[in-house]
């Protein structure tokens, strides 16, 4: 659902749900809160930040991605899901798996305005011709904008990009029906 779990750019580690309604717990006199937060969090509760509450990140989502990808093998075309959830429109698994490949690659990739999610509000990035074109592999993302949280050279898990976007290439049923499989295969080429 697009209300909790599936934002424009991957899934999230907490549903948004909690926004809203926050999940609490009484213990021996304190509260203790699990809050929805969708970029840096507020709590310490864990040791220092714990920015597992709303954010999205790239290996979490990479196995979901994978695994939707082995269940649609053993499930064959047939087994659909509706996705997005209320959306009416029924996916086999494969097909979900590349339309979440897609969300994921729309953190990199320009929007119509020639802005990258990845770089939030830093004007200097978006406009600047020395600082644009060329990306930082945070260590993980907003849940609602996209934009690029914690620490910017992981490439070790954020550069999963990379196979996302050859894997939309490779296996989009035809490589030229839509603006964005085009704009991958222009821009990434």
């Amino acid at each position: 659902s697009e209300a909790e779990f599936l934002s424009d750019y991957g899934i999230r580690a907490l549903s948004r749900f909690h926004k809203k309604s926050p999940y609490f717990l009484m213990l021996d006199g304190m509260e203790y809160r699990v809050e929805y937060e969708p970029a840096e969090s507020k709590s310490g509760m864990f040791g220092g930040d714990s920015n597992w509450r709303g954010p999205i990140w790239f290996p979490v989502n990479y196995l979901i991605i994978e695994s939707l990808q082995k269940f649609d093998y053993y499930y064959g075309d047939n087994f659909k899901v509706e996705f997005p959830t209320g959306s009416e429109q029924m996916l086999n698994l494969w097909d979900v798996s590349q339309e979440l490949e897609k969300r994921l690659s729309n953190i990199f990739l320009t929007d119509e305005e020639g802005n990258r999610a990845v770089f939030g509000n830093v004007e200097k990035f978006q406009t600047d011709e020395h600082w644009r074109d060329y990306l930082l592999f945070y260590e993980y993302f907003h849940g609602d904008n996209g934009g690029g949280l914690g620490a910017s050279h992981q490439t070790g898990w954020t550069g999963l990009v990379g196979k996302l976007l050859q894997q939309i290439g490779e296996y989009s049923k035809t490589a030229t029906d839509t603006d964005f499989e085009t704009t991958v295969r222009f821009r990434y080429t």
